[in-house]
């Protein structure tokens, strides 16, 4: 076993030593690419997601230097007809680019990548003498030649150079250069049965051409066939939660909420399974550095980006154009450059149906809160904070704190929300509840009855807190937003709350410029 040659299967051994849900379904996607115009695959997905553990799997399988059959007997690949066909059957050579990036700094990161893997190769077929002239691809064209192989070449953290040398850098074009080198030339399906790269974002872009355009990609954007093995399913959730007597209905309030291609509802993997085995569910959500810096970007409120966090906040969606952005985070020119690094980082979810991104759940949320006060938007972190003291003067029956409160709100967001029609009152109202979502789960637009409440908050289990309907009204009274949750049969929505269920009318009075509120206590 070489250091980044025939590695072996230790790395997945350790994951099926632990509790792993079965994703080895991925495998037969990839032996289909095998020896053909479609062998080189690039699957991107934000951190948490499970690339370096796909990574480790594959190269478990395809490594000919042990025996992985044990490993994969009792998991869905095993039953497919590539299974045997494949299995330990390939040279396999496996690089994480990230080993590098944390000890070389310089422009000159890439050559040490090249002799170090040459070094190895070297090592592995002792048959084999370096010439002069000789970079990587020319030491495997020989290795190949001679000895017939074909290699099968894993690449974990492939854009960790992208990510820390900027565009531009002598580090970055010698990097696009040897991967151009590696995987673009005549004699690259000569060489490898099949490339697979993994990492967070896409494969560079220069102008409008991809770097490595004879790549089949896979993201958080376009995840195509692999979109099921993104991330955890709701079926493979609520069977982790049967198993360890956990709440389903917490962990899917966490850590659900991501629509990856077809997959509708997906789970954050390493959150949900660092809830399971520590019986909790919280934010598993560690900070990198490379949402510091897109949190810079944020904050320079492109084209009005600002209201776009805010109106997902209050757990709205904007439309967002995916396709324009370089995949390169040092170029960040427009909103969607913004929310299209955010997609690919794992804070916004993408909804490809209707071109739409928006926060996907608790976690993010709270993490989303968290990098909002990081910024100067200081009118919008006051009414995150005000919003807790909005909350309890609702569940008071204070009704004129509460209009008060959403007084405070509308002047925070006057100038950065159109504030005149009932859709507008609705946004602003969202984030007035922010804090409601920690013991409520808020819906918008709630059908019910025979037409839409425009808040419902229903409480989360264990939680000793009434239901709460608000109706919004704009240039009437707070009385006739009443009326209509009564006349519309909104509260038949919310039955079980029956005898704990608040009503709440709110209007907002355009001439005089303030909000009046009624609450009333509604019973079966």
């Amino acid at each position: 076993m070489g250091t980044y040659i025939n590695i072996g299967n230790e790395g997945f051994q350790r994951a099926r030593n632990s509790e792993y849900v079965d994703k080895s379904g991925l495998i037969a996607i990839v032996n289909k690419t095998l020896f053909t115009e479609q062998s080189c695959s690039c699957v991107t997905r934000c951190r948490r997601f499970g690339k370096s553990m796909a990574a480790k799997m594959l190269c478990a399988y395809y490594d000919r230097s042990v025996d992985s059959r044990s490993l994969f007997t009792d998991l869905e690949i095993a039953a497919h007809p590539s299974f045997e066909e494949h299995l330990n059957k390939y040279p396999v050579i496996y690089l994480d680019i990230s080993d590098f990036v944390t000890r070389y700094k310089d422009d000159d990161i890439v050559g040490k990548i090249d002799a170090a893997l040459r070094a190895d190769i070297l090592k592995a077929y002792p048959g084999q003498e370096e010439e002069e002239d000789d970079d990587l691809m020319a030491l495997l064209i020989r290795v190949s030649e001679t000895m017939g192989e074909r290699f099968v070449f894993i690449i974990d953290e492939w854009d960790a150079i992208c990510r820390e040398f900027k565009s531009g850098t002598g580090a970055m074009d010698r990097y696009v250069n040897w991967l151009r080198r590696m995987f673009k030339g005549a004699l690259t399906s000569k060489v490898f049965a099949g490339v697979y790269m993994t990492g967070i974002l896409p494969v560079k872009k220069y102008k409008t051409e991809s770097a490595l355009n004879n790549f089949i990609e896979y993201s958080m954007v376009e995840p195509g066939k692999m979109a099921q093995y993104f991330g955890f399913t709701k079926d493979e959730v609520r069977a982790l939660a049967a198993k360890h007597k956990e709440d389903f209905d917490e962990l899917e309030k966490w850590y659900d909420g991501y629509r990856i291609g077809s997959e509708t509802s997906m789970f954050n993997p390493n959150s949900v399974m660092q809830a399971v085995s520590r019986n909790r569910c919280k934010s598993y959500w560690a900070s990198t550095g490379a949402f510091d810096a897109v949190a810079n970007y944020i904050q320079m409120n492109f084209e009005g980006l600002k209201d776009d966090i805010i109106r997902m906040l209050a757990g709205g969606r904007v439309k967002v154009k995916t396709t324009k952005f370089q995949n390169d985070m040092s170029v960040i020119r427009s909103r969607d450059d913004v929310l299209t690094v955010l997609i690919h980082l794992g804070y916004l979810s993408y909804d490809w149906r209707t071109d739409e991104c928006y926060i996907p759940n608790y976690e993010v949320a709270g993490e989303m809160e968290n990098a909002v006060e990081s910024t100067d938007w200081t009118n919008v972190v006051k009414a995150l904070q005000q919003s807790e003291d909005l909350l309890q003067a609702t569940l008071d029956g204070d009704s004129e704190a509460v209009a008060r409160g959403v007084d405070a709100a509308h002047d925070e967001h006057t100038s950065i929300l159109s504030y005149n029609n009932e859709n507008s009152l609705a946004c602003v109202l969202s984030i007035a509840y922010f804090s409601a979502r920690n013991n409520y789960i808020v819906h918008r637009e709630l059908a019910s009855g025979k037409g839409f409440a425009d808040l419902v908050l229903i409480p989360r289990k264990n939680v000793d807190s009434p239901a709460i309907v608000l109706e919004l009204k704009y240039n009437r009274d707070a009385d006739s937003a009443i009326d209509q949750i009564l006349r519309k049969q909104y509260p038949a929505k919310v039955a079980q709350y029956a005898d704990n269920l608040l009503l709440v009318g709110i209007n907002y009075d355009k001439d005089a410029k303030a909000h009046s509120c009624t609450i009333i206590q509604h019973r079966q």
